[in-house]
């Protein structure tokens, strides 16, 4: 009797234990956030793990790339810009003496080339005709020395006259010849050729003179050493360019007035500007001859080569800016240029001009053994920051450590866990953050496909 007692208090309590089980799990079903995914997790290397279909990585553009341990040179943005090259790029041309331009010979926009005539000029200055008239005097009274010395020297053949009056007629010539010496030198300052000058020696006035361009030795002060020259054989030798015309024709001017300015654009500057606080790292690298990256405005074309991208700082300005509390620094540009004919005319397109605006990269470090990926390689999540390393059409990610980045690029440490030769995505790294999100959320194992719409639908 006790014993049959016993069973069936036995078999009510279990009864009454599975009674409460029942309800208590159909009231945790209830709840508002307890579901199934919940109640069974995904694993935590399934949740790193994400699998693309061959339409997904069209769609997404995506391109994956190999690692590779490299030298990172860590580099500051600075904007530039292209200037002329004082004393060498623009030449001025000014009148040797005081007249009146009667003649233009060429204007803006033509070439000129080395002692090409610029302009005609009357001339009106008193001290020109003055020294060409005291060298035709003097001229004349060396011619009439020399004819007495040779009197007296046959005067004195015969014992008729002393020797000391031809040593003091020969003394005379030296005087003359001293002062016929000087205003040569005069008027050759003042622009006479030397074949005028012997014209005016012999009294045939000049009232005329022609202001011409420089000439070959000039050039030499601006020569520079053009390597793309020598593979272009179809450029001309070089012309000056006439860029601003500054008197105009019947105009009277004086000695020293600007007459025109001529381009000389073989050799610019590029001027960059920086902040005071990055003098210490300019003038690092100005010390340790680190390069410039500099990015021109005008991209390399069908009619010009590539443009060079590789610079090295010339020199830094000894000055700041009181307003903008920037100082300069310069970089020597060696530009390029072709010649057209037009209306009878050589003319010059330059490659590079005054004016054109430039983007500067200025290496400060190195940062050594390091992976560089481009930026969108990398995605955020909070204080991690990911990378997806491609196995197959599977991407694991993969947390790094971030060392530097920059609007480019973003240098990544060699921590053990990257390898050299692992292929990583270089783009889309934010999409597949999101995929992987989606993927732990809802539960989804690792192999599902990713729709052009961003949803997550599994595999069938």
């Amino acid at each position: 009797m006790l014993r049959t007692l016993g069973r069936g208090a036995a078999v009510v309590v279990a009864l009454a234990a599975l009674i409460g089980g029942g309800l208590y799990w159909s009231t945790r079903q209830s709840e508002p956030g307890v579901t199934h995914e919940t109640a069974a997790p995904v694993p935590e290397a399934v949740r790193q793990t994400v699998r693309l279909s061959p339409q997904a990585l069209k769609n997404l553009s995506l391109v994956a790339k190999p690692l590779a341990l490299t030298t990172y040179w860590r580099k500051i943005d600075v904007p530039g810009m292209i200037v002329d090259r004082p004393g060498v790029s623009d030449r001025g041309v000014v009148a040797p003496v005081t007249g009146i331009v009667t003649r233009i010979h060429a204007y803006p926009g033509d070439t000129v080339e080395p002692n090409a005539p610029l302009f005609s000029m009357r001339l009106v200055s008193e001290q020109l005709h003055a020294s060409q008239l005291e060298l035709f005097k003097a001229t004349r009274q060396i011619e009439n020395a020399q004819a007495q010395i040779q009197r007296l020297s046959s005067l004195s053949q015969s014992g008729a006259l002393a020797q000391s009056r031809i040593i003091e007629v020969e003394n005379q010539v030296r005087v003359l010849d001293a002062t016929a010496q000087a205003y040569r030198q005069d008027l050759q300052t003042r622009g006479l050729a030397a074949d005028r000058i012997d014209a005016a020696a012999n009294g045939e006035f000049v009232t005329e003179i022609t202001v011409k361009a420089p000439g070959e030795q000039a050039l030499r002060v601006a020569e520079v050493a053009l390597t793309a020259a020598e593979e272009e054989p179809q450029r001309l030798p070089f012309n000056f360019e006439l860029h601003e015309l500054k008197v105009e024709l019947g105009q009277q001017v004086d000695a020293g007035t600007l007459l025109c300015t001529l381009a000389d654009h073989r050799a610019l500057l590029i001027e960059g500007r920086g902040f005071k606080d990055d003098m210490p790292l300019i003038q690092q690298t100005v010390r340790d001859s680190w390069d410039v990256d500099v990015e021109f405005e005008q991209r390399s074309g069908p009619t010009w080569p590539a443009a060079p991208t590789k610079f090295r700082i010339h020199h830094v300005a000894n000055t700041i800016d009181a307003d903008s509390r920037t100082f300069a620094f310069f970089l020597s540009l060696e530009n390029q240029w072709q010649a057209y004919n037009r209306d009878g005319q050589t003319r010059l397109l330059w490659r590079f001009r005054p004016g054109d605006r430039v983007q500067l990269r200025v290496a400060v470090d190195q940062m050594k053994d390091v992976f560089v990926v481009p930026r969108d390689a990398v995605v955020r999540d909070g204080p991690e920051a990911y990378v997806f390393r491609q196995n197959g059409t599977l991407f694991d990610r993969k947390p790094v450590h971030i060392l530097h980045e920059d609007q480019r690029d973003i240098v990544l440490a060699n921590d053990g866990t990257l390898r050299s030769g692992f292929y990583v995505a270089q783009n889309a790294a934010a999409s597949l953050n999101r995929v992987l999100k989606a993927q732990a959320a809802s539960g989804t194992p690792a192999n599902v496909h990713v729709h052009p719409d961003g949803t997550v639908h599994g595999a069938h």
